[in-house]
């Protein structure tokens, strides 16, 4: 899926879901995005919400600056489902890989078949390109059942970091890269 105006197919092609690129006027959207994500784990803490608020800006702020300088030449995605922003994307396109670096869609439109059709695209385009498609995932998140089911296998363990891998038939032929 290529930026501005694409559509992936959701399941009931209802609605409408559309990519384009991140810029600075986006970082509120991006910050609750990544907010999102840490949400159960910070339910666990005693911390008031002066406390939380402090903790993701200063750990969005860190990942948002290793992402922009380890990979400056990724794709970085805002995810709109009729035109309104609902997730990110990031994906680096770097010789026989193509590396997921995040894709998180907000809670309310997860399990809707939206990332599931932005994969499936992902993984149509390594298939054109002869790529490889790589995404790393804690050992605990729940989104191994979605790589699992689209048929990504799990290549490398690094602790609890866990780089699932999918290959097309025809690609599929040779070593890891």
């Amino acid at each position: 899926m290529s930026t501005d105006q694409s559509t992936a197919a959701t399941p009931d092609n209802a609605r409408r879901v559309t990519l384009r690129p991140a810029g600075p006027e986006d970082m509120d959207f991006l910050r609750r995005v990544y907010a999102s994500t840490r949400a159960e784990e910070l339910a666990l803490t005693n911390w008031d919400e002066a406390q939380r608020a402090a903790f993701i800006n200063h750990q969005f702020i860190a990942q948002h600056q290793y992402y922009h300088t380890e990979f400056p030449e990724a794709a970085y995605e805002i995810i709109l489902l009729d035109g309104e922003p609902i997730g990110r994307r990031y994906v680096l396109r770097d010789g026989p890989q193509m590396r997921i670096l995040d894709i998180t869609l907000l809670p309310e439109h997860r399990g809707a078949g939206i990332g599931t059709a932005l994969m499936r695209e992902l993984m149509e385009e390594a298939a054109q390109t002869g790529r490889h498609l790589r995404i790393y995932v804690e050992n605990f998140n729940r989104s191994q059942s979605l790589f699992a089911r689209l048929g990504f296998v799990v290549v490398e363990e690094d602790g609890f970091l866990w780089l699932w891998e999918w290959r097309s038939k025809e690609n599929s032929r040779g070593n890891a890269a």
